[in-house]
C-alpha cells in the first residue's frame, strides 16, 4: 500500500467524525434556538405580570384604607352602642328597684288593709282560702310581669323626653310583650 492511500483513508475518518459531529452540533443549536423563543415567551410573560402586579399595588393600599375606615367606623359605633346599653342597664336597675319598693309597698298596703285570714288547721299549718277567711291567691308570675312592665310603661310616661333612641325602643318592646 502505498501512504497516499493510507492518508486518505484517515483523512476520510476524520471527515465522516467532523460530519457527524457537526450533525449532532446542529441538532442541538436548534433546540437551543426553540428553547431561547420559549424562554422568550416566558420572560415576556414574567415582565407583563410584573407591570400588572405594580399597577395593582396602589388600588389594594386603596382597598386596605378604606376597609380600616370602615373597620374604625364600625368599632365607634359598636363603643357607642356599648354605651347606650350599659345606661340601659343602668337604667333599667334603677326602674327594677323603683318597681321593687312599689311591689313591696303595695303588698304591705294589701296585708295592713286585708284582715287576719290565715286559721290554724289540725296539723298545724296554714290553709289558705277557707271559707270564713278567704285570703288573696297566691302571685302568679306572669300576672307580676305584666304589673311590672305596667309600672315601667307608667314610670316612663311620667319622665321627661330626653331618653335616647334605643331607650324608647326598649320600653316599647316591653310595653309590646303585655
Amino acid at each position: 500500500m502505498d501512504w497516499k492511500v493510507v492518508l486518505d483513508l484517515v483523512v476520510s475518518v476524520l471527515l465522516i467524525a467532523t460530519i457527524g459531529y457537526a450533525w449532532m452540533l446542529n441538532q442541538r443549536l436548534s433546540s437551543l434556538r426553540k428553547n431561547r423563543d420559549d424562554l422568550a415567551k416566558t420572560i415576556a410573560a414574567f415582565n407583563e405580570a410584573t407591570l400588572r402586579a405594580e399597577s395593582s399595588i396602589p388600588k389594594l393600599r386603596k382597598a386596605a384604607e378604606e376597609s380600616g375606615q370602615t373597620l374604625q367606623e364600625r368599632v365607634e359605633k359598636a363603643q357607642s352602642l356599648r354605651d347606650d346599653l350599659a345606661f340601659m342597664i343602668e337604667r333599667a336597675d334603677t326602674m327594677a328597684n323603683r318597681l321593687e319598693n312599689a311591689v313591696r309597698g303595695a303588698r304591705a298596703d294589701g296585708v295592713k288593709a286585708a284582715p287576719e285570714p290565715r286559721a290554724m288547721g289540725a296539723g298545724g299549718g296554714a290553709q289558705i282560702g277557707t271559707a270564713s277567711a278567704p285570703t288573696m291567691p297566691p302571685p302568679r308570675m306572669a300576672g307580676n310581669r305584666a304589673a311590672a312592665i305596667a309600672a315601667a310603661a307608667a314610670a316612663s310616661e311620667g319622665e321627661s323626653d330626653d331618653r335616647s333612641e334605643a331607650e324608647r325602643e326598649l320600653l316599647r318592646a316591653l310595653q309590646s310583650m303585655r
